[in-house]
């Protein structure tokens, strides 16, 4: 079942369940990827596909974090569920074993050597594992291996 399926299965059982906020999460899901779709021209690879979920999870996280600085707990909480919905799409995360193996495999790959380099080894990271890592977190231990 591809994703698309599985998210009109999803808009379907929530509209039966009449749990309103849950068919607006997926109905504001399936529309941004219907809106990438058409942008693209394309049906949208699955690693796109993850790359419109974490925009839309980082999008209301980013929303929870500025309700919270205007203590306005109430709209955060709202936020941080629809993060949470919107979470249960994107593949399980990497452990950092695993991370880390993938990191080393695409520096051995990309032969890069130093910091000036990294954009080499984050595009071969990018496609292996969009939507299962932090890409900051990422970043961030690919620079600190480039600069040791």
């Amino acid at each position: 079942m591809s994703l698309r399926e599985r998210i009109d299965a999803d808009i379907k059982a929530a509209m039966r369940a009449r749990d309103k906020a849950r068919v607006g999460v997926l109905r504001m899901l399936s529309s941004a990827l219907r809106e990438a779709e058409i942008e693209q021209g394309a049906e949208l690879p699955e690693s796109d596909e993850l790359a419109v979920i974490n925009k839309l999870i980082k999008q209301r996280r980013d929303s929870a974090q500025q309700y919270r600085d205007a203590d306005r707990e109430d709209l955060a909480e709202g936020e941080d569920a629809e993060a949470a919905v919107l979470a249960e799409y994107l593949p399980p995360a990497l452990s950092d074993a695993d991370l880390d193996a993938a990191i080393d495999e695409a520096l051995a790959e990309s032969g890069a050597q130093g910091p000036q380099e990294m954009g080499k080894v984050m595009g071969l990271l990018k496609e292996r594992i969009q939507g299962r890592a932090d890409m900051g977190e990422v970043s961030r231990r690919v620079k600190e291996r480039l600069s040791s």
